[in-house]
């Protein structure tokens, strides 16, 4: 028998800085989910990323107050920042450069993003076009 499904909650956290404040506080509390639960199990999970990098998380709550969750990998942008080395894109894409970055730090991003559940069958050429596309609205110069 499957179990109702209460909410599904979609939060930006830090690798490894998962604590009972906000945003993951209210979010989980709001539903009566165990917070601290999943503070300590997020914590766990990502140990192994470097602190300070933004985890997608997806977490589904159910009426009997449990809940499941998954995390993916970081934004593209945010890897495209930390690829050129600059903490934010352009303010007039098209017009001003912000940055530069190497076809193959794009190859790169691209792998890690076909990594991700829903895109192991995504051609890798599509993602870095998709990844492309990303860093031209960034400002970001693509050199060979």
């Amino acid at each position: 028998m499957s179990r109702k499904v209460l909410a599904t909650i979609s939060l930006v956290i830090e690798a490894g800085c998962a604590k009972p404040s906000p945003p993951v506080g209210p979010a989980l509390g709001g539903h009566g989910l165990n917070i601290l639960s999943f503070c300590k199990e997020f914590n766990a999970r990502t140990a192994e990323i470097k602190q300070n990098v933004p985890v997608p998380v997806k977490l589904t709550a159910f009426t009997d107050k449990s809940f499941e969750w998954s995390f993916s990998s970081p934004p593209a942008s945010f890897l495209l920042l930390k690829a050129a080395g600059i903490s934010s894109g352009s303010s007039k894409p098209g017009h001003a450069r912000s940055g530069t970055i190497s076809l193959k730090h794009l190859y790169e991003i691209a792998k890690v993003k076909k990594s991700e559940k829903g895109n192991e069958f995504v051609p890798l050429q599509s993602i870095c076009s998709s990844i492309i596309g990303s860093s031209k609205s960034m400002g970001l110069f693509i050199t060979t």
